[in-house]
């Protein structure tokens, strides 16, 4: 079963994360088995407040957090306000990243994968209002506009909330193949195509 950890934190933007969440929760093999265990962690096991007050609460912390597939990394003011100071947190993406097959950022959750230093010389998008602001503040990156997603192998980014939901779908294609991905879009009536 893969293994998808999702990142919360303060203020982080809710579909950013719970987009995702459900396409993976969802997705089932043709004999209806769950193909995706998905969970999210925090720095702690507090209750995380995000957008708009949302509680959320998470299933795993930085130190008991189990072995992942994919790490997903939302966006949203936590992300490139708050958890872009956090040492903590960006200490522990990138000791992860080594472990996870694939790391995926949804909007501006890619701030914190380029603080990080992991998108340098890779294509990538983040939400429209925010394309500019990556630019000037990450020269090293080839940031594209009006694209849903990027896919540079292991590294994967998307443009703002709802591309992350897009971004799974294909992710899910990438893993599991086109009927996986086109199946649970279905289920979720979620008006999805493949590229």
């Amino acid at each position: 079963m893969l293994q998808v950890g999702i990142l919360v934190f303060p203020e982080v933007e809710v579909m950013d994360f719970a987009g995702p969440f459900e396409v993976f929760s969802i997705a089932e093999s043709n004999d209806r088995k769950k193909l995706c265990q998905v969970f999210l962690i925090a720095e702690n096991l507090s209750p995380v407040k995000a957008r708009n007050g949302l509680m959320v609460l998470p299933n795993f912390n930085y130190t008991n957090c189990p072995t992942m597939d994919v790490l997903i990394v939302p966006g949203g003011y936590g992300a490139e306000e708050l958890e872009i100071k956090n040492q903590t947190t960006l200490s522990w993406i990138k000791a992860n990243y080594l472990k996870v097959k694939h790391l995926a950022s949804i909007c501006t959750g890619a701030f914190l994968l380029a603080e990080i230093g992991f998108l340098d010389h890779l294509e990538v998008t983040t939400h429209w209002m925010d394309i500019e602001t990556l630019k000037n503040n990450y020269p090293l990156l080839n940031v594209k506009e009006n694209v849903r997603y990027t896919d540079n192998g292991k590294i994967l980014t998307s443009g703002g909330i709802s591309s992350g939901i897009h971004l799974s779908f294909y992710l899910l294609k990438k893993l599991f193949g086109l009927e996986v991905a086109t199946q649970t879009a279905k289920r979720m009536e979620y008006d999805w195509s493949p590229d």
